[in-house]
């Protein structure tokens, strides 16, 4: 399975057009990246051993308990391409897997923790 990373940002970028308004209106000061792959640093942040891979990563500080100090750097989300798609054999399992990772860090954004996120998401989707 492959998409151009211009292919694949159209999917991330489709999946946050599909976020309900209630949450979309609530997302603040957040970065939406995609990259290939984690760095080594993402990964021990996320805690995640060399045989894993990791999907997205959340970086910042969550909604809900976040303070107005001024400006700051956005927090970040991102989506790694390659991981994802190692693991996909078709255009509709890529699509779901991308809006499924997507839905899951948008939950730690507003403050889910890991299990949280993943319960979290699911509801978004349904």
């Amino acid at each position: 399975m492959n998409l151009s990373t211009e292919q694949f940002a159209l999917i991330v970028s489709e999946a946050l057009d599909s976020l309900p308004e209630k949450f979309r209106d609530k997302i603040n000061n957040l970065a939406i990246l995609v990259e290939d792959n984690p760095t080594k640093e993402q990964k021990k942040k996320a805690r995640i051993g060399r045989e894993f891979d990791l999907l997205g990563l959340y970086e910042g500080f969550v909604q809900s308990r976040r303070l107005n100090f001024g400006p700051v750097p956005p927090d970040k989300i991102t989506i790694f391409r390659l991981p994802i798609l190692k693991n996909c054999g078709n255009i509709d399992e890529a699509r779901r897997r991308i809006k499924d990772t997507f839905l899951h860090e948008i939950a730690h954004h507003f403050g889910s923790d890991e299990p949280g996120a993943r319960k979290a998401a699911k509801k978004i989707i349904n």
